[in-house]
C-alpha cells in the first residue's frame, strides 16, 4: 500500500512538472493582428518534431514518384525493348523497397504530426484552463459560460486538426506538385505546362471560396456557443424551469437557436456544393487533357510507353492534390477563425494575484480595517454580439459606470463584529467584494492593518478572509471533501468533524448511509438549502480565517439551527475580525457596530440599543420584522 502511495506521489509530481514546463511558455505570445504568425508562434518547442514530419510528407512524395520512373525503366527499358532482363529481380525489390519506404515515411508523418499537434493542443488546453481561472471577476461578469466553454472545447480541437491534418495536407500538396512537376518537365515539357493550366482558374476560385466560408464558419461558430450557452443556462436552471412550468417557453427558445444553427450551417453547406462540383469539372478536364494529349504523343512516336505511363501516374498527383485544396481551405479557415476566438481569451489581461505584500505569520495580519470616503462604480453587463466573433473588437462605446458604494467611511478593531444592514442592491456585498479585492475602488482609501488594501497581494488576502456567501456552491465531490476544499492543504479527520460539528451539520452527516463520504450532487443539488449552508460555513471555519465575512449565512437555516450555528459562531469569531450581512434585525443586533446602508450610502451607523433610539431605516425595519413575527405567532397560537 505504501509502496502504491509513493509510485502515485512521484507520478503526480512527473505531471507537475510537466505541466509546469508546458505553463512556462506563455501563450500571449501567439497573440498576433495575422494569425498565421499567432500559429506559429504556438508551436513553440514543437517546430522540429513538426518539421520532421513534413519532411516525411516530402520524402515520402518523392518516393511515389520514385515509383513512376522505374515504371518507365520497366517498360521502355526491359519489357519493351527486351533488354537487361536480368533487372528485373532488382527492380521488382526497388518497387518493394519504394513502397515500403512511402510506407515508413507515412508513419513518420503521422507519429511526428500527432506527437506535434497533441502536444501544442495539451498545452493550449491547460493554458486556457488555467489563464480562465485567473481573469478577472470585472472579465467573468461579463462573459458567457457557454461561450467560455465553446471556445476551450471545440475552438481547441479545431486547433488541434489544423495541426494535426491541415498544415501538412498543405506541405503535402505543395510537396506532391513540386515533385511530380519537376519530374514531368524531365520527361515531356509540353505536358507538364498543360498539366497546370487550370491551376490559375482553380486557385482564384480557392481564394474567393477561402474569404466566403471564412466569413460563414465564423458566423457559424458564434451560433453554436450562442446554443451552448442556452442550453447551459436551461441545465443549471432546470429546477426554477420546471417550478414555473416554462419548459414550454425555454424549448421554444432553443428550437429557435438551433434553427439560426442549421440556416447557417445550410449556407456553409451550400458553398461546399457549389466549389466542389465547379472543382471536380476543371480538374477532370484537366486530366483527360494530358491523358488524351499524352495518348496522341505516344501514339506518334513523341513519347515512349513508359514515358506516358509516368506521366499518366504523375499527373494524378499534380491535378487531384488542388481539388483537394477547397477541402483544406476549409478546413483551414476553421482553425484560423477558431485559434482567433481561443486568441481573444488570451489576450485578456490577468488578475494579479501574487504582486504586493506577502507576510507570514499570523501576528502580521490583526485585521484593523479602516474605509476612508470609498467609492466604487462597476461596468455593467453589455450585449456581447461584436465580442464573440474571434476578432478581438469590442463595443463601440464603453458603457457608463454605475456606482454601488458612495464616500463610505468606517473603522473596525481587530477582533470586532462589524454587521452591515441594508436592502437588496444596497451595496453590502460589494463593501465585501472590495475586501477580497475581487475589485478595486476608484476613490478613497481603504487600510488593512496600517497599509494600503492594494499593497497585499490577492492570494494573501484570499487565504487569510473566509467567506460563507448567501448562495453556496458545492463542488459534486463528497461531503469531506467540500469542507476541506478551502484550506489548501492535508487536513485530518477530526478536524473535518470538529469544523462540522462547529456549524451544526455533524449530526446531519451521519445520518447519511455514507456519511461523510455522501457525493452531493452538482452545485450540492442533493442537500436541503440548510445543509448546503452549513457544509460551506464549516469549509470556512475549518480554513481558520483571520478574517470572517458571513454574507446572509444564516438565511436558509430554520430557528433552531440558526441558534446552533450563532451559538458556535460565537466561541469560533473570538479575535477575530467579522463581518455579518443580513437583512434580519435579530442577526445584526449583537455586533459590535452596525453599519446601515441605503443605495450605496451610509446612512446610519451604531450600536443597536442606540439606532433603535433614532429615527431612520434601522428602526423602520426593526419595527416592521417586530410585527410580521407578531402577526406570526398570533396566526400560530390561533391555529394551534
Amino acid at each position: 500500500m505504501a509502496q502504491d502511495t509513493l509510485q502515485l506521489k512521484l507520478t503526480s509530481d512527473k505531471l507537475e512538472q510537466r505541466t509546469m514546463k508546458e505553463l512556462a511558455f506563455d501563450l500571449k505570445q501567439t497573440v498576433n493582428k495575422n494569425r498565421a504568425v499567432g500559429l506559429w508562434r504556438m508551436m513553440t518547442g514543437y517546430h522540429w518534431v513538426y518539421l520532421g514530419a513534413l519532411i516525411s510528407v516530402a520524402l515520402g512524395a518523392a518516393a511515389r514518384t520514385a515509383t513512376y520512373m522505374l515504371l518507365q525503366v520497366v517498360v521502355d527499358d526491359v519489357l519493351t525493348e527486351g533488354m537487361h532482363l536480368e533487372w528485373l529481380p532488382w527492380l521488382a525489390f526497388g518497387f518493394v523497397g519504394l513502397a515500403g519506404a512511402e510506407g515508413l515515411f507515412s508513419y513518420l508523418r503521422g507519429v511526428w504530426s500527432a506527437r506535434a499537434s497533441e502536444g501544442i493542443t495539451l498545452r493550449l488546453r491547460n493554458y486556457l484552463y488555467d489563464h480562465i481561472q485567473r481573469l478577472s471577476f470585472t472579465y467573468h461578469d461579463h462573459a458567457k459560460t457557454g461561450e467560455l466553454i465553446s471556445r476551450a472545447t471545440s475552438d481547441v480541437d479545431a486547433v488541434r486538426r489544423f495541426y494535426a491534418d491541415q498544415a501538412i495536407g498543405i506541405g503535402r500538396i505543395v510537396a506532391l506538385f513540386a515533385i511530380n512537376f519537376s519530374m514531368m518537365m524531365r520527361l515531356s515539357s509540353n505536358l507538364a505546362w498543360l498539366s497546370i493550366i487550370v491551376m490559375p482558374a482553380v486557385i482564384i476560385m480557392s481564394y474567393l471560396f477561402f474569404g466566403r466560408v471564412s466569413k460563414a464558419y465564423e458566423a457559424y461558430q458564434e451560433q453554436e456557443a450562442t446554443l451552448s450557452t442556452t442550453l447551459q443556462e436551461n441545465l443549471m436552471g432546470v429546477r426554477v424551469v420546471k417550478a414555473f412550468a416554462r419548459q414550454r417557453y425555454e424549448i421554444d427558445k432553443f428550437e429557435e437557436q438551433n434553427y439560426e444553427k442549421y440556416k447557417r450551417g445550410k449556407k456553409l453547406t451550400m458553398m461546399h456544393s457549389l466549389y466542389w462540383p465547379l472543382s471536380d469539372i476543371l480538374c477532370s478536364a484537366q486530366t483527360l487533357i494530358v491523358i488524351g494529349t499524352g495518348a496522341v504523343m505516344a501514339a506518334r512516336g513523341e513519347l515512349t510507353l513508359g514515358t506516358y505511363l509516368a506521366i499518366t501516374g504523375m499527373i494524378i498527383w499534380i491535378v487531384w492534390p488542388l481539388r483537394n485544396l477547397g477541402r483544406l481551405i476549409v478546413d483551414v479557415s476553421r482553425g484560423l477563425v477558431s485559434f482567433g476566438r481561443v486568441a481573444d481569451i488570451i489576450a485578456e489581461d490577468r488578475e494579479d494575484i501574487e504582486g504586493g505584500l506577502a507576510p507570514t505569520g499570523e501576528s502580521l495580519m490583526q485585521g484593523n480595517l479602516v474605509f476612508d470616503h470609498v467609492s466604487f462604480a462597476y461596468q455593467p453587463v453589455v450585449p456581447q454580439e461584436d465580442t464573440s466573433k474571434g476578432n478581438g473588437k469590442g463595443p463601440s462605446a464603453e458603457p457608463k459606470l454605475v456606482e454601488v458604494l458612495h464616500d463610505i467611511s468606517f473603522s473596525v478593531e481587530p477582533g470586532q463584529t462589524i454587521a452591515l444592514l441594508g436592502s437588496t442592491g444596497s451595496g453590502k456585498t460589494s463593501i465585501v467584494n472590495l475586501l477580497l479585492r475581487f475589485y478595486d475602488y476608484q476613490s478613497g482609501h481603504i487600510t488593512l492593518d496600517g497599509k494600503e488594501l492594494t499593497e497585499y497581494s490577492r492570494v494573501l488576502l484570499r487565504q487569510q478572509i473566509g467567506i460563507v456567501e448567501q448562495e453556496p456552491f458545492l463542488f459534486s465531490r463528497s461531503i469531506r471533501d467540500n469542507i476541506a476544499y478551502g484550506t489548501g492543504r492535508e487536513v485530518t479527520e477530526a478536524e473535518v468533524i470538529a469544523a462540522a460539528q462547529a456549524a451544526a451539520i455533524h449530526d446531519v452527516i451521519l445520518s447519511f448511509p455514507q456519511g461523510y463520504d455522501t457525493l452531493v450532487g452538482e452545485k450540492g443539488v442533493t442537500l436541503s438549502g440548510g445543509q448546503r449552508q452549513r457544509v460551506a460555513i464549516a469549509r470556512t471555519l475549518l480554513k481558520n480565517p483571520r478574517i470572517l465575512v458571513m454574507d446572509d449565512a444564516t438565511s436558509s437555516v430554520d430557528t433552531d439551527t440558526e441558534m446552533q450555528i450563532e451559538a458556535a459562531l460565537e466561541r469560533l469569531m473570538e479575535n477575530r475580525t467579522t463581518f455579518v450581512i443580513a437583512h434580519r434585525i435579530q442577526t445584526v443586533m449583537r455586533a459590535d457596530w452596525i453599519l446601515v446602508l441605503d443605495r450605496g450610502r451610509i446612512v446610519q451607523q451604531g450600536v443597536h440599543d442606540d439606532l433603535i433610539q433614532e429615527d431612520g431605516l434601522y428602526r423602520e425595519i426593526y419595527q416592521i420584522q417586530a410585527r410580521i413575527e407578531e402577526e406570526v405567532e398570533k396566526e400560530v397560537a390561533l391555529a394551534a
